[in-house]
């Protein structure tokens, strides 16, 4: 499935406070975006809101289905969830379990081990599938996290700084899987403080709204 995200005056916001000026954006799969902003300016919030799981929103958030053969048909909230890879900066892995025991249940059981022991290996934890998450750095637990890429077949991913804690060979290894799955139909919508080398990057930038 091809899918696409389409916001009109879209505004969230804390308190009944608005964290940044209504957006109105269309993300096109076959794309990587960038979320911009200063700090506050509500990305982490904006992400959570396309992905479903932040209400204090006003405006439209719309997911359709752009296939050639469809008439941009708009997607009900099961079917978002069913098509979206959301990891938050926390990376939402269990410090009691292993590598390989954490990918096996964030991905519901669903992958036998040996394509999960090559995402391990993908992302650089070779002879760790077994360690306790617990005793891992930060960035091999952001490692673990992000192996779930590597045997994703959701055509949406919603990133929250996935280049945190990782070294300058990881970043540009992560840089260049996002830009090849771009080519291959994916949307990806990320934030991160680090620059991305990738030609067709899409930059949205978060505006703060007015103090009165």
């Amino acid at each position: 499935m091809s899918i696409s995200i389409h916001l009109q005056e879209l505004s969230c916001s804390h308190d009944d406070v608005a964290l940044f000026q209504p957006l109105t954006h269309h993300f096109a799969p076959c794309a990587v975006y960038r979320i911009a902003g200063d700090n506050g300016a509500g990305k982490t919030t904006l992400l959570r809101s396309l992905a479903g799981l932040f209400q204090g929103t006003s405006g439209t958030i719309e997911w359709l289905n752009t296939q050639p053969s469809s008439s941009a048909a708009k997607l009900p909230q099961a079917e978002r969830r069913a098509n979206l890879l959301y990891i938050g900066h926390k990376g939402g892995i269990k410090l009691g379990l292993t590598p390989l025991e954490n990918l096996r249940w964030l991905t519901e059981y669903q992958i036998a081990d040996k394509p999960l022991l090559d995402a391990l290996d993908r992302v650089g934890l070779y002879g760790y599938e077994f360690v306790p998450a617990a005793k891992l750095s930060a960035g091999q637990k952001r490692r673990v996290a992000l192996a779930r890429l590597y045997v994703s077949q959701h055509p949406v991913w919603i990133l929250d700084e996935p280049l945190t804690a990782l070294d300058k060979a990881a970043v540009e290894s992560l840089t260049d899987f996002f830009r090849q799955e771009a080519e291959r139909g994916r949307l990806v919508i990320l934030t991160t403080h680090q620059s991305l080398p990738i030609d067709d990057l899409v930059t949205v930038k978060l505006e703060h709204v007015p103090c009165d």
